[in-house]
């Protein structure tokens, strides 16, 4: 037997999931946020910042806030804006501390984050010449060794002075064999003297 189904139920399920009315749709509206440019809203912000922190700052809000104090301290009553206990003064000075607080705040993040890159930087060159250093201490320690293996100054002049002494000797010891040599062939035999006086 058929099953009866609620006429509002088939209209209900008979739609896509997208077109129910029990389904709620997706906003389609799209809030249009204001793009800013990190990197040069974080240059403001540093330049606000180091301003701030000068002399120069210092003397114009000074000078400013003394302005206002005694033109309304002064000043006629009908052109006093801020009376005291010059409430507005105030609250002038309360927003410009709580606009003043993020931008340096974002000020002293943006130098850490370089703080941090130089580290990085330092710490790597560090790392470099440490192991420069320890490869030349590697290459003195064999060049030492290897000097402790060739033969010295001193030592190459002594055996030059053997060598040369040794050759003294053997030019000696030949030309002492050259002499007696020559002598044995110069000296006259006995059969040589002879001759002469048979002949006369």
């Amino acid at each position: 037997m058929a099953e009866r189904r609620d006429p509002d139920e088939r209209w209900f399920t008979s739609r896509s999931p997208g077109n129910r009315l029990d389904t709620p749709q997706a906003s389609r509206r799209q809030i249009r946020v204001p793009s800013v440019s990190s990197e040069g809203f974080g240059v403001f912000a540093e330049q606000f910042a180091r301003f701030m922190g000068t002399a120069t700052f210092l003397l114009y809000m000074t000078g400013f806030v003394a302005l206002w104090i005694v033109w309304n301290v002064l000043a006629p009553a009908a052109l006093r804006f801020d009376e005291f206990p010059f409430i507005f003064l105030t609250l002038m000075l309360s927003l410009q501390a709580s606009y003043a607080a993020p931008l340096i705040l974002l000020a002293q993040n943006r130098q850490e984050t370089r703080d941090k890159v130089i580290a990085e930087q330092d710490r790597q060159v560090n790392a470099r010449a440490h192991a420069d250093m320890e490869f030349l201490a590697r290459e003195v320690a064999s060049l030492r060794m290897s000097v402790g293996e060739v033969a010295t100054r001193d030592y190459l002049r002594s055996e030059l002075r053997a060598l040369l002494s040794d050759l003294d000797d053997r030019i000696e010891d030949r030309l002492e064999r050259a002499e007696r040599r020559g002598e044995s062939h110069g000296a006259p035999s006995a059969d040589d003297g002879e001759h002469p006086t048979a002949a006369t």
